[in-house]
């Protein structure tokens, strides 16, 4: 499916092409921080199906709670996260939803990480959860 989005100033503009059963709801720690909530919404999308049609993301690595070093892109200007990934340049993007314009097509359809979930979050039982759940 044919995907874009925005940082919220506007600066960042992207395009992608999403699978909708990569849709996910991520509640590791280092995504309850960086989107400033209990969790993400995120897609898993292949590096050659994302694309930046505006602007220039700026990127820091980090430790991530996996144990492995993940790039966190975001725009320079407003702070919008756009996208994680592996730090060498290896596997797929995490692409943050929040400024996608079809996100009502796109309901989540894995949990990840819900083993770090706060204790208040209600997980949704009928939405497939992964192995550190």
């Amino acid at each position: 499916m044919n995907i874009d989005g925005a940082c919220h100033c506007g600066n960042i503009t992207w395009k992608a092409v999403a699978n909708p059963d990569m849709v996910a709801i991520c509640y590791c720690t280092d995504c309850q921080t960086f989107g400033s909530s209990a969790f993400q919404y995120t897609a898993r999308i292949k590096r050659d199906d994302f694309e930046i049609t505006s602007g220039k993301l700026k990127e820091y690595g980090k430790l991530a709670d996996s144990g492995n070093e993940r790039y966190y892109s975001f725009c320079g200007d407003c702070g919008s996260g756009v996208h994680t990934s592996n730090i060498d340049g290896q596997g797929l993007l995490s692409l943050r939803l929040g400024g996608c314009h079809q996100k009502d097509l796109l309901p989540p359809k894995l949990q990840i990480w819900c083993c770090s979930a706060p204790s208040w979050v209600s997980v949704e039982s009928d939405i497939k959860l992964d192995k550190q759940g």
